[in-house]
């Protein structure tokens, strides 16, 4: 794809979204600071450590936001795919060193931009603006429905909820990556497979 499908590509998924179409105005404000990048397979979006400076629209791939406990274990909190956002948003919008690693599962590429243009586009640019305020209310919405199963769900019920929710993950991640994203061994996580794939 080149730049121009690319940033077609998010037109349609802002406008879908918000429900609301961009101005030609919008449009070229978008185009002159939407930036195309791309990364390699287990290459860095972002380290611990460092300041999120750019959040990405993923146009293709998949990527993992994971933190590495004490003992070298890693523990993935996010997955991400087509359509979704990249980004430590606390680190991003408070400018402070991230607690986690963005690192992509799959050759990844991705529409960036800066904290300073983010704000801009929120201001004048209103499909934009709606657009992140549904994307915070469905990240609210997923994030107490993850708290919720780590606390009180089984191992079963976790997968089930998954596979409900996420079906396509099951087909993008790893076995390995999809145990570390529900907290299971992946010993548990192949017993489910395969009691999933007899039904």
């Amino acid at each position: 794809m080149n730049f121009m499908s690319n940033i077609e590509a998010f037109f349609d998924y802002v406008e879908k979204l918000s429900g609301e179409l961009f101005s030609g105005e919008d449009k070229v404000l978008i185009e002159t600071h939407m930036a195309p990048r791309r990364f390699r397979k287990r290459q860095y979006f972002l380290q611990e450590g460092d300041v999120c400076k750019y959040t990405g629209f993923v146009l293709k791939g998949s990527a993992k936001t994971f933190v590495v406990d004490e003992q070298g274990n890693e523990h993935i909190l996010k997955l991400s795919l087509e359509n979704w956002w990249l980004a430590d948003f606390e680190s991003f919008y408070q400018l402070t060193p991230s607690r986690y690693n963005i690192e992509a599962l799959e050759d990844l590429e991705v529409l960036q931009i800066t904290n300073a243009q983010v704000e801009e586009f929120l201001k004048f640019i209103p499909a934009f603006s709606t657009m992140m305020e549904v994307i915070k209310q469905n990240n609210a919405i997923a994030n107490q429905k993850r708290m919720q199963s780590a606390i009180s769900h089984m191992a079963e019920e976790r997968f089930s909820q998954l596979v409900s929710e996420y079906p396509h993950f099951l087909i993008r991640f790893s076995q390995n990556v999809i145990a570390s994203y529900l907290g299971l061994s992946p010993e548990t996580v192949s017993r489910l497979r395969k009691k999933l794939n007899k039904r």
